[in-house]
């Protein structure tokens, strides 16, 4: 396998990472309470998913 023969700059490494971001999460509705929530994920502020009860919001 070939190795590097000299270091390579920070800048350089700097340069292939601007891509790595942070991506804010996504949000959608929940059709029971109207508060905001992640798709697929039981809203917590109604306890509902899918139209059924799951979780016991006090």
């Amino acid at each position: 396998m070939p190795n590097p023969k000299r270091r390579h700059s920070k800048s350089r490494g700097a340069k292939r990472r601007t891509h790595y971001k942070a991506s804010a999460p996504t949000v959608a509705t929940c059709p029971n309470c109207s508060s905001m929530k992640q798709p697929h994920m039981v809203c917590h502020a109604c306890g509902y998913y899918n139209g059924r009860k799951i979780l016991n919001v006090d």
